[in-house]
């Protein structure tokens, strides 16, 4: 299930690092949880329709900001908490909810980046992450080995294969600070194949790592915020 939530327009400059504010909003409206540690299985998009300025975004039509999860009581106990407190930040509020049923696409599908898909791994060894990106061999593996994860948490088959498009012409790296560190991820569209109901839950939880804080957010080509 993914709710679309629309925006009225800005008062203030919206900072390029706007990520965890939305966070921050989204745990408001859900209330006291525990999906700060957990795996995520949901995901949080961007928002829509920016005007970029040298410091920061402008959003005179509004936005749309989407959630989307396989568990409905997630996704009611937020519309909930929205109608409870519709502000976000810079003057911008929730004026209207759409709700959008998961789609069924079958058994193979090919996604757009709604935000940028980040791959990142640690070795115990060291200290940093290093980031993977389309060009990088490991990439799709750990991009499936991720969402396989994610599945068996949910208690759904893993039958499942994530890759970027390799016919896709010009992936773009994107750098992006979240409490303060720096991350890179990748607007490059994904091919998700395998079991029709992994297929749908791609959609629902995003790809890649952190979909919880606004990475790997997917849309179908069919898709609209209208």
């Amino acid at each position: 299930m993914r709710i679309y939530l629309h925006l009225s327009p800005n008062t203030e400059i919206v900072p390029f690092n706007y990520q965890q504010s939305l966070v921050g909003a989204f745990h408001k409206w859900l209330g006291e949880n525990e999906l700060h540690d957990e795996i995520s299985l949901y995901s949080l998009s961007w928002l829509t329709k920016a005007h970029a300025t040298k410091k920061g975004f402008n959003f005179p039509e509004g936005s749309v900001f989407f959630v989307s999860a396989p568990h409905q009581d997630l996704v009611k106990d937020m519309i909930t908490g929205v109608f409870k407190g519709q502000d976000i930040r810079w003057g911008m509020r929730v004026q209207e909810v759409r709700m959008k049923v998961t789609p069924d696409f079958g058994s193979k599908a090919r996604f757009l980046a709604q935000s940028p898909i980040l791959i990142k791994r640690k070795e115990e060894s060291d200290k940093h992450h290093q980031y993977y990106f389309p060009k990088d061999k490991e990439s799709n593996n750990f991009l499936t080995e991720t969402l396989q994860r994610k599945l068996e948490k949910a208690g759904l088959p893993t039958d499942v294969s994530v890759a970027f498009d390799s016919t896709y012409p010009n992936p773009k790296i994107k750098m992006i600070t979240y409490r303060n560190l720096d991350i890179k991820g990748t607007f490059c569209p994904v091919i998700v194949e395998g079991d029709p109901r992994a297929v749908q839950f791609a959609w629902e939880v995003g790809v890649g790592n952190s979909t919880g804080i606004g990475f790997g957010a997917l849309n179908h080509k069919l898709e609209n915020y209208k």
